[in-house]
């Protein structure tokens, strides 16, 4: 456990490790309960993580209330970043059903300088009927002949 405390205190470092050894299995049953065995496994290693760099020495009234508070608190952050990382990729398969491919910044400025570009009548008509969603029948500027 001492392997990432690096630039703390040796009294703390042995106030943790004191901390660890005795609630170590208590919490890893209580998260493997919760939880399941492969995510408690991460869970428990970023709660003593968060322990490690909040609390100061000696100074948890409750600890187990207190590691259970923290690892709660951590499967919760977890959860909502991957189910913010599920909802992307779902949006991503979406819109490849359609054949559709999201743009990046580039891209999405070289569209604008491309557009800009154009003289103004055709810019109109593009503008109008691919940004606006006329028909071209409905933007046809007077050289159009057929509809």
């Amino acid at each position: 456990m001492t392997d990432s405390l690096e630039g703390t205190s040796e009294e703390r470092r042995v106030w943790l490790d004191q901390l660890h050894r005795r609630y170590a299995v208590w919490l890893r049953k209580c998260l493997v309960r919760r939880y399941g065995a492969q995510e408690a496994e991460d869970f428990i290693q970023d709660t003593w993580l968060r322990v490690s760099r909040l609390c100061e020495t000696g100074e948890m009234r409750a600890p187990k209330a207190y590691l259970l508070k923290v690892a709660s608190n951590v499967a919760l952050q977890s959860r909502i970043v991957r189910s913010r990382f599920e909802e992307r990729g779902q949006h991503e398969i979406d819109l490849a059903a359609w054949g559709i491919e999201e743009s990046n910044q580039d891209e999405a400025l070289l569209a604008r300088q491309i557009v800009m570009s154009l003289p103004q009548p055709l810019r109109d008509v593009f503008v109008l009927s691919r940004v606006g969603g006329l028909s071209n029948c409905s933007v046809r500027p007077g050289t159009w002949s057929r509809c």
